[in-house]
């Protein structure tokens, strides 16, 4: 089996290849930067230029899935010229793989793509599953309802769509995780405004998983990304520090702080989206880690 990943040089993108590679599947893979190039015999590059509608087309040849990834970062100030540059990035990358396959007749079977949990209202009673057609007024609520739209026209190629929306992901070396434990370790650390917002967390390594398994069994439609057991904000930052050792005595961190400090981007810290993951289990898919505690000590321990 072939893949074409997009976004396979990123955090979570990197481990899919991992886990792809451990499994027999072969990479094809799309960088922007010809340096990252790389022929390999199960781990080939390809160039393409989204802004310039420029890319090789032989990085079809052969695939039988496509990973999607693609899509810049979130965690950067959005500005009203880089919110363009975070719906764009996902939704011509979308386009310009569809006009390639079209083009050149490739027979495409399956297209699995990143979405975000950041599609759903915030709320701190309301468990959503994928049933659930309420959408967030927010910019994150935008953002992913243009990205699933434009994801979901594969299937006017006869290809099967998957749509994972990915939670707080939890990795050693990137993500969220560094960036919450920085304070905690220099004793500084605190959860943000009641603490009480829920955080739907997964374990990169399970997250990884989970697309690599979705493509294998053909999976359909909208599924969570995010372990059976999410926690609080104030759960986590507290098992955080526990694991650290390092004690937690500051007040909670308030809304407008971070507001004044993040502007809109704040939400990411303040939303609150506990999420189901049964679908993804009820399709076979197993959870290394379930429980935020183990996940932790194993990416901090």
């Amino acid at each position: 089996m072939t893949v074409l990943i997009t976004g396979a040089t990123g955090l979570i993108g990197k481990e899919i290849v991992k886990q792809c590679h451990r499994q027999g599947i072969n990479v094809h893979y799309l960088t922007t930067s010809k340096s990252k190039l790389s022929t390999e015999p199960n781990y080939k590059g390809f160039y393409w230029n989204p802004n310039n509608n420029e890319i090789d087309h032989k990085c079809l040849d052969g695939v039988s899935g496509i990973i999607n990834m693609v899509g810049a970062s979130i965690s950067k100030r959005w500005t009203d010229d880089y919110k363009k540059v975070i719906i764009e990035s996902r939704t011509k990358t979308a386009q310009l793989l569809q006009d390639t396959i079209k083009t050149h007749n490739y027979k495409i079977e399956q297209v699995v793509s990143a979405s975000a949990i950041g599609v759903y209202p915030s709320s701190l009673t309301n468990y959503y599953d994928e049933t659930n057609n309420g959408v967030s007024d927010s910019f994150l609520g935008k953002v992913v309802s243009e990205w699933e739209a434009a994801v979901d026209n594969f299937e006017a190629l006869g290809v099967r769509v998957a749509k994972i929306r990915i939670g707080l992901v939890l990795a050693e070396d990137g993500g969220a995780l560094p960036q919450i434990i920085k304070p905690i370790k220099y004793g500084v650390g605190a959860a943000f405004g009641s603490g009480k917002q829920w955080q739907s967390w997964i374990h990169i390594e399970d997250l990884a998983s989970l697309f690599v398994y979705a493509v294998q069994n053909n999976f359909e439609g909208v599924y969570n990304g995010v372990a059976p057991n999410p926690v609080s904000n104030e759960e986590l930052t507290k098992a955080a520090a526990h694991i650290l050792d390092r004690p937690l005595i500051l007040p909670n961190i308030p809304k407008f702080v971070m507001k004044l400090v993040l502007g809109e981007m704040h939400i990411l810290l303040f939303d609150s989206q506990r999420v189901c993951s049964k679908k993804a289990e009820e399709e076979g898919f197993s959870f290394d880690f379930v429980n935020l505690k183990p996940a932790l000590q194993n990416l901090l321990g």
